[in-house]
């Protein structure tokens, strides 16, 4: 049956069009979005949402949306969806940072030159009828210091276009290493400095605690004397009305502001200041941008419903569509390494480790992590998956620590994973055979050789004469096939443990005739997704 996908906004035929073409079952109402109420009754239809800013993507409607699996934003913000909410749901949010890069950027060297040149002011008075020639003098962007406030896809772009203006260009990113800082061509510097030393400053990041009010009161009385602020990123990051009083005072020559603090913006400290350039979030809206963000939401979404890629996710680590063929196995194995410990931990998790041994190592470590969290969830809520599960986890206060190291031992690669409650730990290893299928090596430190099968059970007891006669046995009593059996044990007369693999779910009085021989420890039935 065909993915569903729902476009309740504005997209190009053109994008509608790609879903077509992949195979998707899609229906494009783009006023749908506005319409809370319909959206509300038919969104469980569908396993995919299309939007762009129209849309209120909130709790109340993700709690009807009982298929949905992703959600696509064509364009950058994300403001309309509830992403947490989404995350608690399992769904992904996707969004298209890349799609209007070139755009945002070139709007910021637009609104750099004209703020520079005064150009909209002089604009408005020569349409006046005025020739005021001498009122507009300007300053030259040549031989001029940018000061560059996130160095990233948008900003580096703004660092480009700038050094081919002949501009000097330093950068403050706390992301931004040495050499990444010499390949582009700009000096890294702290954020002091930036302020110091600009001529013209530059935002480019987007707005959360640690940025909001980058351009604070105080950040605004070390800038240098005669600067220029452009903000083409978000609002929030500058303080409107401190930098509004650096203006007046002239303390700042100018300004130039696409974004504002509260949207849309009828009122700013901003408004109606000689020498400040503002413009209605213009960043984004080209004829290409617009086009480029459609198409790329299409493509995005296509491919994680038609082969499990996921690119451009806010809340899930990006996996390309090689990855999740190469990665297919060893997402299943640690999957299953996390449904086994779940399925038999019954007291409360502390921390979750996770070692990665040889090729898995170089792998996509991010999404393998979350497939084994949402592993250990599931023995006690089915719904969760490998985007809700990191975020439970989070909430529960569990500790995640990963390590990855080159191979060692007999097996090319594996993975082993470790729970950790106040009571014991428990850890589990396995393995992905070249016939692809998953094995569990070694647990409780126990060498086997397991295959996963969809039904099993699994014992402790000591190393002693006739566990292999009641296991099987009581199987046959109850009518129950083994498909396979493994046998391990830590040293002669020492601890052991058994796994059979069943042809059908062990019947209760099958795990209560096991357990009233007294040879076991435990006991205990397991569930694995079927291959």
């Amino acid at each position: 049956m065909s993915p569903k996908v729902l476009v309740s906004d504005k997209l190009s035929e053109t994008a509608v069009q790609i879903f077509r073409d992949r195979g998707i079952d899609v229906t494009f109402e783009p006023g749908l979005g506005k319409d809370k109420d319909r959206l509300l009754e038919v969104i469980g239809e569908y396993d995919g949402l299309a939007i762009r800013s129209a849309t209120k993507v909130t709790e109340k409607l993700l709690a009807n949306a009982t298929n949905l699996k992703v959600i696509g934003r064509a364009g950058i913000g994300v403001d309309n969806v509830d992403i947490s909410a989404a995350s608690k749901k399992g769904v992904i949010v996707m969004n298209t940072p890349f799609g209007n890069s070139i755009t945002t950027a070139e709007h910021a060297i637009a609104m750099m030159f004209a703020v520079a040149r005064q150009i909209p002011e002089a604009s408005a008075s020569t349409h006046a009828g005025k020739w005021e020639k001498s009122k507009f003098m300007g300053v030259e962007l040549t031989a001029k210091t940018l000061g560059v406030i996130g160095a990233g896809n948008i900003g580096g772009i703004v660092c480009e276009r700038a050094l081919g203006l002949r501009m000097k260009v330093i950068a403050y990113d706390p992301f931004l290493t040495e050499e990444r800082a010499d390949k582009m061509g700009v000096t890294k510097v702290e954020l002091d400095e930036l302020l110091e030393k600009s001529d013209f400053i530059t935002m480019h990041v987007p707005l959360t605690d640690k940025t909001k009010n980058i351009l604070s009161r105080d950040a605004i009385s070390k800038l240098k004397p005669g600067v220029r602020i452009v903000n083409c990123a978000r609002g929030g990051l500058v303080d409107e009305e401190a930098l509004a009083e650096a203006l007046q005072d002239g303390r700042v020559a100018g300004a130039a502001f696409d974004v504002f603090a509260v949207e849309p913006a009828t009122a700013s400290p901003l408004f109606n200041l000689p020498n400040v350039v503002v413009t209605p979030h213009l960043g984004a809206s080209t004829t290409e941008a617009q086009e480029n963000v459609a198409l790329q939401v299409a493509e995005q979404m296509s491919d994680y419903l038609l082969t499990g890629a996921v690119s451009n996710a806010l809340n899930m680590p990006s996996v390309t569509a090689e990855e999740a063929k190469v990665m297919g196995p060893w997402v299943k194995l640690a999957g299953h390494l996390g449904s086994f410990t779940g399925q038999l931990t019954d007291e409360p998790i502390k921390a979750i480790n996770i070692l990665y041994n040889g090729q898995v190592a170089t792998m996509n470590t991010a999404a393998l992590n979350a497939a084994a969290i949402a592993g250990i969830m599931k023995a006690n809520n089915p719904e969760v998956n490998m985007v809700s599960a990191p975020v439970i986890a989070k909430d529960r206060g569990i500790d995640l620590s990963t390590t990855t190291q080159e191979k060692s031992g007999v097996f090319d690669a594996y993975i082993k994973l470790t729970v950790v409650t106040n009571a014991r730990e428990r850890s589990i290893a396995g393995t992905v055979f070249s016939d692809g299928k998953p094995r569990f090596i070694q647990i409780k430190g126990i060498n086997i050789d397991a295959e996963v099968g969809e039904h099993m059970v699994y014992t402790t007891n000591s190393d002693v004469p006739g566990i292999i006669g009641a296991l099987g046995q009581t199987m046959g009593e109850n009518g129950v096939n083994i498909a396979n059996f493994t046998l391990g044990r830590s040293e002669k007369n020492g601890d052991a443990i058994a796994l059979l693999y069943l042809d059908d779910a062990v019947p209760a009085p099958a795990v209560e005739a096991l357990e009233g021989t007294g040879l076991f420890d435990q006991v205990r039935p397991l569930q694995f997704e079927a291959s």
